[in-house]
């Protein structure tokens, strides 16, 4: 995923709020994406279901951000 730098992006935000420290997640964003962890799988997930929200919704109103 390094080639898609706006998803990385969006996938490295979900993840600092989804898992906020330590007691969350054991590793930082970077380790997680280089071991591929679960925590770092489930934010790529994430960000990919909101690219495609975002697609189909330019402008958010189904997800109820505007």
């Amino acid at each position: 995923m390094h080639h898609d730098t706006k998803l990385r992006d969006a996938a490295r935000a979900i993840y600092n709020a989804v898992y906020p420290g330590e007691e969350w997640a054991p590793l930082p964003f970077e380790d997680a994406e280089r071991f591929g962890s679960v925590h770092y799988r489930n934010a790529v997930d994430a960000a990919r279901k909101v690219r495609l929200e975002f697609a189909e919704d330019p402008g958010g109103h189904q997800l109820g951000l505007f």
